[in-house]
């Protein structure tokens, strides 16, 4: 990848492009072009051409994108070539549901543990791991090289529980609490404000329902 800096509204677009390019794949397209990609996710075809170009281009002119390549490359790209390993806390609806969900380890996520404060959730099974205590947390971070840590807990916990986490080697936090959490530089964050979400399809539905007035 080369070293520039690259837009965040680009790197958004990443995920999209490897889940419709492994859709491809699955279904045995081999090559694709621009604009055929453009009617498949509704991005114009020069705004994919741009988005890929970031990247040093991959398609040849009159030919289009050997569908397997691209793929491949936009995995390394978004670093999933290599494994991380990560934990969840909190140990409830949500956390066990993300803890049950399969598909983290296709894209290289594998699922080391869960945590909770909850003494009647301690021992419960979530895929064959057990929910352990909060005070096992720091031993288990650093013993077991974890990079990334995924909150499902309230905001006050989640602020509480920052420091800890950088400080046992933690690089990445999926932030399900709903607050914004400040980091040191080095430590990455993805915010998912689960409200926020439905507050904009809300506003949304209410836009189109008022041009049809």
């Amino acid at each position: 990848m080369l070293g520039k800096e690259i837009s965040q509204a680009v790197i958004g677009r990443l995920p999209r492009y490897f889940r419709y390019l492994g859709e491809l794949k699955d279904n045995g397209v081999e090559r694709i072009s621009s604009q055929e990609l453009s009617e498949l996710m509704q991005v114009t075809a020069s705004q994919i051409r741009q988005d890929f170009n970031n990247f040093g281009g991959f398609g040849q002119q009159g030919y289009g994108y050997n569908v397997e390549y691209l793929y491949n490359e936009i995995g390394k790209i978004l670093g999933l070539d290599t494994i991380h390993s990560f934990v969840i806390i909190g140990a409830g609806n949500l956390g066990t549901a993300l803890g049950n969900y399969l598909n983290f380890e296709r894209r290289g996520f594998v699922f080391r543990g869960i945590f909770d404060q909850n003494p009647a959730l301690i021992g419960n099974l979530v895929r064959g791991i057990p929910v352990r205590s909060m005070e096992e947390l720091p031993g288990f971070l650093r013993e077991n090289e974890i990079e990334i840590a995924v909150l499902t807990i309230p905001k006050t916990g989640a602020l509480g529980l920052v420091d800890t986490l950088v400080e046992c080697g933690i690089k990445g936090i999926w932030n399900f609490a709903h607050v914004d959490l400040d980091v040191p530089e080095g430590v990455q964050v993805e915010n998912v404000h689960l409200s926020d979400s439905l507050m904009k399809l809300s506003y949304n539905i209410s836009s189109q329902n008022a041009g049809k007035e």
